[in-house]
């Protein structure tokens, strides 16, 4: 069976870029512009893994990784996390919101798809 992953991210050429790094390593990809009727749309999609941008426009993406936390249906997927917040304290309350991963942009290439295997492997074995 495919993994699928749920990308979130408002910048276009940042979110072209995860997709297509993602469907060329086999991941069935949903990209997500923003946060409006994100937990629905996650849940029609019902994703291994989200990449979630933290600084979206309307909302936060701190928001939605608690809102996916309390959400039945989803508050067992891994959340990437992939922000420009990369000041003192912004790791940390990132992942008090329920983010398992964290990369600062820019990302590159090799240590992207590292965390997105080490999550999905991690969840795996759970």
């Amino acid at each position: 069976m495919t993994e699928r992953v749920l990308v979130v991210e408002d910048n276009d050429l940042n979110r072209k870029l995860f997709c297509d790094l993602l469907r060329a390593n086999g991941f069935a990809v949903e990209p997500v512009a923003d946060g409006v009727d994100f937990v629905e749309r996650a849940a029609a999609f019902d994703p291994q893994l989200v990449v979630m941008d933290i600084q979206l426009p309307n909302v936060s993406g701190i928001s939605l990784i608690e809102a996916l936390r309390a959400d039945a249906r989803l508050c067992h997927v891994p959340v990437l996390a992939v922000t420009a917040y990369a000041g003192k304290g912004d790791e940390e309350r990132i992942r008090a919101a329920g983010a398992e991963g964290y990369l600062s942009k820019p990302v590159s290439i090799h240590p992207f798809m590292s965390a997105v295997n080490a999550l999905l492997d991690r969840r795996a074995a759970a």
